[in-house]
């Protein structure tokens, strides 16, 4: 059984908001619309697609910040520094708390990597829809493909490396489902569940982000800590590798070869370090459902 400890990864999905802004800043910019008066962003995290929304917004327009757990909102809340409003409110608990947090028709929802976390998803679009003013949109941003920063071969372990992790993060993420309480199964994709939910021109577009090797010291840095967090996750050791190149021994995800070849590339002393390497990369695509409340 997977359990998440919110608290402990606030400070991670801060700092992701932080990193992410300029993704942020381009999408926000894309979805909002003139006559615009209430955006919100439901499983915020860091608060980084609220903070884009507050600056592509007019001034006066409100913006709503709503996570589930009181450590990530004080993120969110310190993120966005006072532009906008925070508030406590879970899609497990139906419509009604997230209507009593923002206070008024929605023109734009925003929910990204959130609602995956509902037990019931279809249930928690249906909530997020029916909060929607006549003609606003609820966007869900989940899926895409799996990014790669790797090459094939790293001359340590065996080469596809990072194909396997993508394997096991998928194995991870089918026992966090499995595991929350009252799960339910959503055998189809977001854009059926946008239009089950009562929404109309329903569609989806990937956004692609690349960044060509080489890549300076920092970007590298920033690749090792997304695998160091990984990896981390899945072994139940939520510093793998950091300082001390250590992951734990105890997983069911990763196989003992693999796992020792991410504590060679995780480890600063060792030669394999990630960080060293000149060809690492960034290239992902995550995509966006889009659904519009009728008039």
């Amino acid at each position: 059984m997977v359990e998440i400890d919110w608290s402990e990864h606030a400070p991670r999905l801060r700092s992701s908001a932080a990193s992410e802004a300029d993704w942020n800043e381009q999408v926000a910019r894309q979805l909002v619309r003139p006559g615009d008066t209430v955006a919100v962003d439901v499983g915020c995290g860091g608060g980084g697609m609220a903070k884009a929304l507050a600056a592509a917004l007019p001034a006066g327009t409100t913006v709503v910040a709503i996570d589930a757990h009181p450590d990530v909102l004080e993120q969110a809340r310190q993120h966005t520094g006072g532009a906008v409003r925070c508030e406590l409110a879970s899609m497990d608990d139906g419509p009604e708390p997230l209507r009593k947090a923002i206070d008024a028709p929605a023109s734009l929802i925003w929910a990204s990597a959130s609602v995956h976390h509902a037990a019931d998803q279809q249930a928690a679009v249906n909530a997020l829809a029916s909060l929607l003013a006549p003609g606003g949109r609820l966007a869900l941003a989940e899926g895409g493909l799996p990014a790669r920063s790797l090459p094939w071969d790293l001359g340590v372990g065996e080469p596809g490396l990072e194909s396997r992790l993508d394997v096991a993060r998928d194995q991870y993420f089918r026992a966090m489902r499995d595991g929350l309480p009252g799960s339910v199964p959503m055998p189809y994709g977001w854009t059926d569940a946008l239009t089950r939910a009562g929404l109309v021109d329903v569609a989806t577009r990937s956004i692609l982000t690349e960044q060509s090797a080489p890549l300076s010291v920092p970007e590298r840095e920033k690749i090792a800590d997304k695998f160091r967090e990984w990896v981390g996750r899945l072994t139940g050791e939520a510093e793998a590798g950091h300082g001390h190149g250590h992951v734990g021994h105890d997983t069911q995800w990763l196989s003992p070869d693999d796992l020792a070849t991410w504590r060679a590339l995780l480890d600063p002393d060792s030669e394999h370090y990630l960080v060293r390497r000149t060809d690492l990369a960034v290239l992902s695509v995550r995509s966006i459902h889009l659904g519009h409340a009728p008039n």
